[in-house]
């Protein structure tokens, strides 16, 4: 028996979500803000924390700094119950990122400091026959990474180890590393956004694997070989959607590495990336299994 269900490997690093009049004005103005919250962040670590709320024995590969920043990201992982390997950050500070938070939208400053700092060569054999399955978030803040991640998937799978990712939005909007990547990728989980771009509007099944899609409020949809289907979000009174679609990849991760089928686990995904959109940050409101099963 492998000692991880799950492994994730990417960015964990604090939000800090800033609310009220969040449009900058320079010339030293001083806007008032209504709401600060200083919160876990990082697609992996939200990704993580949802997977071991939802029961998943649940590893955190991330770098993270020796400083206020990574000793937060540190204490919020552990009171999750989330095993964090922890890289040296090469004397780099911790990664933040400021959300300023507007009722229908949303913009993010990313410091990425330490995010950055992943090699290819951190996912060793060794780590990989701990887990069952390996999750890759946010390939665009980590390049070095990226540009080796299809070779770590390709070991993955030689080990018996499953394999899924979720890209997040490319800044520069040229989609590298995605083609040599999705061959050995048994799950990908884009949002509608970022599947548009990616098949420049030829559609998931061009893809050869299996697509997760969040699409926000409407839910989720998912291709296959050799079928497909919806699953509807549910409705909520929202408070931040914060980490929503990280939530949603722990819900359909956990549903699967359960022995729940593609259909259930779609359901469970646009449950559980609904349901965390009730509180401030990606982790607060997080979904347990019996709120999924109840819905």
């Amino acid at each position: 028996m492998r000692e991880f269900d799950v492994l994730v490997v990417g960015d964990a690093n604090p939000d800090l979500l800033l609310r009220g009049d969040v449009r900058p004005r320079f010339g030293q103005q001083e806007q008032l803000l209504t709401g600060a919250d200083l919160v876990l962040g990082g697609s992996a670590a939200i990704t993580a924390t949802g997977c071991a709320r939802l029961g998943l024995r649940t590893a955190l590969l991330a770098a993270v700094g020796d400083d206020f920043f990574g000793a937060l990201v540190r204490d919020r992982l552990a009171a999750r119950d989330v095993h964090l390997i922890d890289l040296d950050g090469e004397g780099m500070p911790t990664g933040l990122t400021v959300v300023l938070v507007e009722p229908e939208d949303r913009a993010m400053l990313t410091l990425p400091g330490t995010i950055a700092a992943l090699r290819p060569e951190h996912v060793t054999d060794a780590l990989l026959r701990r887990t069952r399955h390996v999750h890759v978030a946010s390939l665009y803040l980590q390049p070095a990474l990226a540009a080796g991640l299809a070779a770590v998937f390709a070991r993955a799978h030689e080990l018996g180890v499953t394999t899924s990712l979720d890209t997040n939005w490319d800044p520069a909007e040229r989609w590298e590393w995605v083609p040599e990547i999705l061959p050995y990728t048994d799950v990908f989980l884009p949002n509608a956004a970022e599947l548009e771009a990616i098949t420049a509007g030829q559609g998931a099944e061009k893809l050869g694997t299996t697509v997760v899609m969040k699409d926000g409020a409407r839910g989720a949809r998912a291709w296959w070989p050799g079928g497909e289907c919806a699953a509807p979000g549910v409705p909520v009174e929202v408070v931040d959607a914060v980490g929503a679609g990280d939530s949603f990849n722990a819900g359909f991760l956990a549903a699967r590495l359960t022995g729940r089928d593609v259909e259930e686990a779609v359901a469970w995904a646009a449950i559980a990336g609904s349901l965390s959109t009730r509180a401030a940050g990606g982790t607060e409101a997080q979904a347990r299994p019996e709120e999924i099963d109840r819905r």
